[in-house]
């Protein structure tokens, strides 16, 4: 990304994509937001019967975001971190 990323801010607006998952506060938003991310695209909240690939589960994300009312380049950070954290899980 070409912008500064403010961890901070981009948790809070993920957690505005997910009303009723919980997320720590207190560590660094930057992994918390990672590992979140990454646990979303391994469908590791769902019960393992009914997960998802992860390429589904990065369809729903990024089409969840681009729905949202989020600021466009909070859009953009996001679906970023989202497109990282997808390279990472393929390897």
């Amino acid at each position: 990304m070409s912008t500064e990323v403010n961890y901070n801010y981009l948790l809070n607006e993920y957690r505005t994509l997910w009303n009723n998952r919980l997320l720590p506060a207190d560590e660094d938003a930057k992994m918390i937001l990672n590992e979140a991310i990454a646990r979303e695209l391994k469908d590791e909240n769902s019960h393992p019967r009914v997960r998802k690939s992860s390429y589904e589960k990065f369809y729903l994300a990024v089409n969840r975001i681009m729905e949202s009312n989020l600021l466009e380049m909070d859009k953009q950070q996001l679906i970023q971190i989202h497109l990282a954290e997808m390279k990472r899980i393929e390897k």
